[in-house]
């Protein structure tokens, strides 16, 4: 099989020939058909973050595909299922957060692409329990970013409040940002979209957004307190100044919801308006199994949209520089299929 191989973290990743591998206990092979390409892999290939993976790895945790093989502990899987292979690649199942719906939290956690091999190629194994059934109808390639880009954005809304009635600013309408803007609008909240380009502001008020600001031009908190400031903010720029910015654009008992992971990342909170205005400051990390399986059916039932190009895998190096210029519509997509 093809895999793309992180093998240094100062090197380019080298398309590689390997053996396909067997499954085992409780895992399930999975030939897959298509995976998305999303900002987590340029960090793991680059060795960004204080825990670092280690190389050789195959990146990669927006993998959808065919199960070919079921382990000998794997009853609920069948051979020919399409299945979702995220970010959570395995949980303890055992502890507080685990069993109280938090699983995403779960300190003994393994992630697709990170800990262990992802799905950047042409087949890869993962854990039978945690991977998510994809239903009929939708596209393996749609399937793929909502594997991570759209359960992330979607229980980042979650926990902004979104509501009918309330006020959300999406900062930053990438890969994870357009599909926020779809999710708060449906939640019912009105929506002000943020980025720094041409054609994302012009894709935001495309998908629908209320109000759109150029943070080029415009001065983001003046604009958000022209509109009588911002119930939440979800926060996916990979900025530190849009942070600020998204700090101040809330109203008193307002929420920020931190998402993006720049490799330097901090955001300076000023104390006494923090507490004088009862602000919250909530850090997202994707979605549970069932978060996921919530985003596929608004999936089937027609109510988001996803925006993505497909590339080979060989181009994945290509790929990678044009997301980091920023030059991205949404999501970029591997089609793994022959």
């Amino acid at each position: 099989m093809r895999a793309a191989v992180v093998r240094s973290f100062t090197e380019p990743l080298v398309l590689e020939d390997r053996p396909v591998p067997s499954p085992a206990g409780h895992q399930v092979l999975v030939r897959m058909e298509a995976s998305g390409l999303c900002h987590t892999d340029v960090h793991a290939a680059h060795g960004d973050w204080p825990v670092k993976p280690s190389p050789p790895f195959v990146p990669g945790h927006e993998g959808i595909g065919i199960v070919e093989q079921v382990g000998d502990q794997v009853t609920h899987l069948t051979v020919g299922s399409r299945v979702a292979v995220p970010w959570l690649g395995e949980a303890c199942g055992r502890c507080d957060h685990c069993v109280s719906g938090w699983e995403t939290l779960c300190l003994q956690q393994q992630n697709s692409g990170y800990s262990v091999d992802g799905s950047h190629a042409e087949y890869a194994l993962a854990h039978g329990t945690y991977v998510v059934p994809v239903p009929d109808g939708i596209d393996p390639l749609d399937a793929a970013p909502l594997t991570c880009a759209g359960v992330t954005t979607y229980k980042a809304v979650k926990l902004s409040g979104a509501r009918p009635g309330t006020r959300v600013l999406v900062s930053g309408i990438g890969g994870l940002g357009h599909l926020a803007l779809q999710y708060a609008r449906i939640f019912g909240a009105e929506t002000v979209a943020v980025d720094v380009t041409d054609e994302k502001l012009a894709l935001a008020a495309e998908l629908g957004a209320d109000q759109v600001i150029d943070a080029r031009v415009q001065d983001v908190a003046e604009e958000a307190q022209r509109l009588c400031f911002v119930d939440a903010a979800v926060s996916l720029a990979v900025s530190n100044a849009s942070f600020e910015a998204a700090y101040a654009s809330l109203r008193r008992g307002g929420t920020l919801v931190l998402v993006a992971l720049p490799a330097e990342g901090k955001l300076k909170i000023p104390v006494f308006d923090t507490v004088l205005n009862g602000t919250k400051i909530i850090g997202s990390i994707v979605g549970t199994r069932e978060d996921l399986a919530e985003v596929f059916r608004l999936h089937s039932l027609g109510r988001t949209r996803v925006v993505r190009e497909t590339r080979d895998l060989a181009d994945i190096n290509g790929a990678i520089d044009q997301l980091l210029g920023g030059t991205v519509p949404g999501r970029l997509v591997f089609d793994l299929r022959p």
